[in-house]
């Protein structure tokens, strides 16, 4: 789903113009990362804006620049959104600044999103690690809005230590709405009795049925590489995994050229790719 078809309004003006929004408020999610509630000041827009889970917008701060950051929030919530951010650069570090009450600019939303509808009637395997939950957020939202429509669904979340997992809050209130979790993190403290190890590890403590699995995926690139290999040593078909690719997102249109990825613009073409798609790309380190 492109930007033109997510969008119900303000379709007509230029992508390249944001519109504004202001920060209801901020919350903070675990080292470095927070979520950012945003209402777009004009009333129209705020109540009719749409995005599909998996897409992102470009944010905007004066005297800062712009930034893509994927949309976290319920996509059936209508009136606000939501962006979890990490500070990890210059744009971002000045979002940790921000308070409620001011403002941002937001373009977008851009790209294509989770392949929710294709995987209605199979079961799904999401595997986040890190920030790469914050995309996946929607689509389990989305999956619990209409839970009828799915098999199994299965989490693997993992993050660099207990304190960096995110949306931990929520999820007991998933797994009651039948949602089953496994959760890692790569270094334990003496207050965690989880599992810890890489994400892709998970896979050895589940079974899954190859031809009715769609395997839904977001983290560090390494990681995802994993994650495909166990996949596909489960007989998944590549035509069912999909991979939400992290590139340096300039304009959003593919204009610039800075997300290339073989032959196609990450801002435009995906986010979010199936895998047979791109991997003749992906299996080239750093390309």
């Amino acid at each position: 789903m492109t930007a033109s078809t997510a969008r119900a309004a303000g379709a007509d003006s230029q992508l390249l113009q944001p519109d504004w929004a202001t920060v209801l408020d901020v919350s903070s999610e675990a080292n470095d990362v927070a979520s950012y509630r945003l209402r777009f000041q004009d009333p129209s827009l705020a109540n009719s804006y749409r995005f599909a889970a998996g897409q992102f917008n470009m944010l905007y701060l004066p005297k800062y620049g712009e930034v893509a950051i994927s949309i976290s929030s319920d996509p059936e919530q209508v009136g606000t959104l939501t962006h979890t951010i990490r500070f990890v650069g210059s744009v971002t570090n000045a979002f940790s600044r921000l308070t409620a009450g001011a403002m941002v600019g937001v373009r977008g939303p851009f790209g294509h999103g989770w392949p929710l509808a294709e995987a209605r009637g199979r079961d799904v395997v999401l595997a986040a690690g890190g920030i790469g939950m914050a995309p996946l957020r929607p689509a389990i939202y989305h999956i619990l809005h209409h839970r009828q429509d799915y098999g199994r669904v299965i989490l693997l979340y993992g993050a660099r230590t207990p304190d960096d997992l995110l949306f931990m809050d929520e999820m007991a209130a998933w797994e009651e709405q039948g949602i089953e979790s496994m959760i890692t993190v790569d270094r334990a403290d003496e207050h965690w009795q989880g599992s810890v190890g890489v994400v892709p590890m998970l896979f050895y403590r589940m079974r899954v049925e190859p031809e009715n699995t769609f395997v839904l995926s977001c983290g560090p690139e390494i990681m995802m590489r994993f994650v495909v290999y166990e996949a596909l040593a489960r007989r998944i078909p590549t035509n069912r995994i999909y991979l939400s690719l992290e590139r340096n997102m300039k304009c959003g249109m593919g204009l610039c050229g800075r997300c290339q990825h073989g032959p196609y613009f990450v801002c435009q073409d995906g986010p979010v790719f199936r895998f047979d798609a791109i991997e003749p790309y992906f299996q080239v380190e750093d390309f």
